[in-house]
């Protein structure tokens, strides 16, 4: 989402910390630009001037100007602002559970903006990751299947819903959701309500009606991101009738220019909770706004991808194909479970574009061969060949060569460049062992950083091998 306002603040912040001296001209005049790339981003006016005042009066002072490295320090300033901008360090994350149970939280929003599977989002989040018992009630008796899509969307990830009796209305429902939620002694009880095409009286007196009734303890406004200045203008009407506690935007990995997640939290004064971030079930994360600055600015989000791969990567695995590879018994066998390993973390370009700096790089990288469909077509020839090739990839000659291509609907030309990809893995495992394993590359990286080294971290030691492959991870 915000890939064109990165390249542009990139470019102009690039140019800043590239020069020896800076004066109050070279910083005022790449305000100007950091000004206009907002503004072509679809950031609110008012938060753009008030988001440069600050800026250029703490970047243009003495101290910044004269200091070694001036470039740098207004780099860090903006980064500050934007995280400020964005509801600060101290803005607490994810939902408020901070109430006796059952803790009622309340979904609004319009029609269209990915309300009730972001309810089912929520639900399966609370469920898998806080340890929490949720109950899922349906109020749409507007759209035609409402109830019964989240009713489906529950079973897919194994949360309970409330039951449907045809032709009650939504505050009987709520009454019996309220009523379930205690004696089946759930945490939370998640209300989707309905929403419409556009904001209209009925639909605030609905709403109104319910939030009456059950006194959520959230109030959460469900909001696409792709829409723009049109989600802001949404949010500040339901704050006014209704009241929000905070946040959602969804699709936010679509092409939206970025302008309502950095205009919501000035302009509404409520804190971005989630963000959905894809169609499945987990497609949904915390909104931090210190990791999504550091992804504007281009500084990457190496916490997020920590924790990412802490959820999907089997540690025992990964450290038994960690201690083969240091071992110099890396084979085929072992190339498919990394393989698998790293599919199970998500689309590769994503995810690499969370490394500081490797985002520009994986753009300007044609040869970067890093579609989805790849993995599943090495792990496809691997697959086609016997356990013996597997296990000893140098008797794969011409004639086997040939059989694994037409087993696994390749080419002769696939094999061969996952063959050579496999032969560079093991001569990289090689050198690393002679430089003294993984932790030896600790000390190339800046401050000597947790991605690649003795962290402790499930993403110690893990890089992009030769051929644009799949990184290896290790802990």
């Amino acid at each position: 989402m915000f890939d064109a306002l990165t390249d542009k603040l990139g470019s102009v912040l690039g140019n800043l910390t590239r020069r020896g001296a800076l004066s109050e001209t070279d910083v005022l005049a790449a305000m100007r630009e950091v000004r206009v790339a907002l503004l072509e981003a679809d950031v609110a006016l008012s938060v753009v001037k008030d988001f440069i005042a600050k800026v250029s009066e703490k970047a243009i002072g003495e101290q910044v100007l004269k200091s070694i490295t001036p470039g740098q320090m207004v780099v860090k300033i903006v980064n500050d602002e934007l995280v400020e901008m964005l509801g600060g360090k101290d803005e607490p994350q994810g939902l408020d559970l901070a109430a006796p149970a059952p803790v009622s939280v309340l979904m609004v929003g319009l029609q269209g903006s990915g309300k009730t599977t972001t309810t089912a989002k929520i639900a399966h989040r609370l469920q898998n990751k806080d340890k929490k018992r949720v109950l899922m009630v349906s109020l749409d008796t507007h759209r035609p299947a409402a109830q019964e899509q989240l009713a489906i969307l529950g079973k897919q990830v194994n949360v309970v819903t409330l039951p449907i009796i045809s032709g009650e209305q939504p505050l009987d429902i709520a009454r019996r959701g309220i009523h379930e939620a205690r004696i089946g002694v759930f945490d939370v009880v998640l209300f989707d309500t309905a929403g419409r095409i556009t904001i209209d009286e009925e639909m605030m007196a609905e709403v109104s009606a319910v939030r009456d009734k059950i006194s959520p303890h959230e109030t959460l406004l469900v909001t696409d991101a792709m829409i723009g200045q049109t989600a802001v203008v949404t949010a500040e009407a339901f704050n006014e009738k209704i009241g929000i506690t905070g946040i959602i935007l969804t699709r936010v990995d679509g092409d939206s220019r970025g302008g309502a997640a950095l205009s919501m939290r000035s302009v509404i004064g409520r804190p971005i909770k989630y963000i959905g971030i894809g169609e499945k079930v987990d497609a949904i994360d915390v909104f931090h706004p210190e990791r999504i600055a550091g992804r504007i600015l281009g500084m990457g989000d190496v916490v997020s991808l920590v924790e990412k791969a802490a959820e999907t990567i089997d540690q025992d695995k990964a450290e038994k194909l960690a201690a083969r590879m240091m071992e110099g018994r890396f084979d085929l066998n072992d190339m498919l479970t990394q393989l698998q390993q790293v599919q199970r973390m998500g689309d590769m370009k994503s995810i690499l574009g969370l490394l500081p700096g490797l985002g520009k790089a994986i753009k300007q990288t044609k040869n970067a061969n890093l579609d989805p469909k790849t993995f599943k077509k090495q792990e496809a020839i691997i697959q086609s060949m016997t356990a013996k090739e597997r296990k000893l990839p140098n008797v794969i000659k011409a004639s086997r060569k040939q059989r694994i291509a037409a087993g696994s609907g390749m080419t002769v030309a696939d094999v061969n460049k996952l063959l050579k990809q496999h032969q560079q893995m093991g001569t990289m495992m090689k050198r690393m062992k002679k430089m003294g394993g993984p932790g030896a590359l600790a000390n190339l990286m800046p401050g000597g950083s947790g991605l690649v080294g003795n962290s402790g971290g499930p993403m110690s030691g893990s890089m992009l091998p030769p051929s644009g492959g799949p990184p290896f991870v290790r802990k």
